[in-house]
């Protein structure tokens, strides 16, 4: 009986050996709800990036654990996930996704002393408010995505009639905010500026409104799923309407619902990650898999990867000493080399001009 007591404690002791040998990580953004395609971007990514990373070896030996988390986009939400990775021990996070989930998780996670990189919020709030050095992001910020949009329009759109519309949301207000004092700043001039709610089926108001004010290029601060709608529904009423957009056209689902409709639809993203050499591997992996490589998949994937860095050359993940790593190194990553401002904004090429054209976005010069 002795030596079974021994051997189950020996056991024991072993498991927990493992356990504190697992280094707990986590992305979170809306895995459900009508801004769900994001997630399955994030999620793949992420994946992808812990086993990759696992498989070389994990972090100084420990192997990585990733926890998802669903934020659905919702500010509330998003704060009540981010308790929850800190009450499991989580010490890095690649999220959140929408800037209005992103920035109120941000505090919590400045607080928990947990490092937080966001692969897609691009409010400026996020990192020029910041509550503490552990925040950053990967992708570029509204105002940049809105100096390249609001000049594209003036100097293609000059003699059309230009409107602007935006969701109330941190990202989508911002967006258009953005878009539009670019636009002003070089001599344009809006023919509406109005707010939409967000989630509803129905914007045929909207177009009506848009039409009986001779409105032909829209530009829409907000999500696939209301742009896709309201593409939809000019379309329907008859209006050759051009619809501009931002990032969050970043995903098949926009054509899905458009249709024929979405054909010529402009949007602002970053040069495509896919085209970058040091992405092939990493593409080939999520294919074969049979995940998405669209939007900010490898946004997500680049996240995790220069963290992993950071605590590689930290010898650590404790987060001072990862910080210390992120706020003043260089990373290679599928997004290409990248590094951080003193505010925790990455220094990558900004944004450019891509076409929908049947069924699938392409950059144009």
């Amino acid at each position: 009986m002795k030596k079974v007591l021994l051997a189950s404690a020996a056991l024991s002791l072993v498991f927990a050996s493992s356990a504190w040998a697992d280094v707990v990580i986590a992305t979170a953004g809306p895995m459900t709800g009508q801004y769900a395609a994001f997630g399955e971007q994030m999620k793949g990514g992420a994946e992808q990036a812990v086993a990759d990373i696992n498989a070389a070896g994990g972090i100084n030996g420990e192997k990585l654990v990733l926890e998802i988390g669903d934020d659905a986009c919702d500010p509330k939400q998003a704060v009540a996930v981010a308790n929850q990775f800190a009450g499991k021990g989580v010490v890095f996070v690649a999220g959140h996704f929408c800037s209005g989930s992103s920035i109120p998780a941000s505090a919590v996670y400045a607080e928990e002393n947990i490092v937080q990189i966001s692969p897609a919020s691009t409010n400026p709030a996020f990192t020029e408010e910041r509550p503490g050095p552990g925040v950053y992001r990967v992708c570029g910020r509204d105002d940049q995505q809105g100096e390249v949009a609001g000049k594209y329009l003036k100097d293609n759109f000059d003699a059309k009639k230009v409107a602007f519309v935006h969701d109330k949301t941190a990202y989508g207000k911002g967006l258009a905010d953005a878009t539009l004092a670019s636009y002003e700043a070089a001599g344009g001039k809006p023919a509406l500026y109005e707010a939409y709610t967000a989630g509803e089926k129905d914007y045929s108001a909207l177009v009506s409104k848009l039409k009986a004010e001779g409105v032909e290029v829209l530009y829409v601060g907000g999500y696939h799923t209301e742009a896709g709608l309201m593409a939809r529904q000019a379309k329907e009423q008859g209006m050759n309407l051009q619809l501009v957009s931002g990032d969050a056209l970043v995903t098949d689902e926009y054509w899905a619902i458009t249709g024929d409709a979405g054909q010529g639809t402009l949007m602002t993203f970053s040069p495509d990650p896919r085209n970058n050499p040091d992405a092939a591997e990493v593409v080939k992996k999520l294919e074969a898999a049979g995940k998405t490589t669209e939007g900010y998949a490898l946004y997500t994937y680049a996240a995790i990867q220069t963290w992993a860095q950071a605590a590689g050359a930290a010898k650590s993940v404790k987060f001072d000493d990862v910080n210390k790593q992120l706020a003043s190194g260089k990373y290679k990553t599928v997004l290409g080399e990248l590094s951080f401002d003193g505010k925790g904004d990455v220094t990558l090429p900004g944004y450019v001009f891509y076409r929908w054209e049947n069924g699938k976005y392409m950059q144009i010069n």
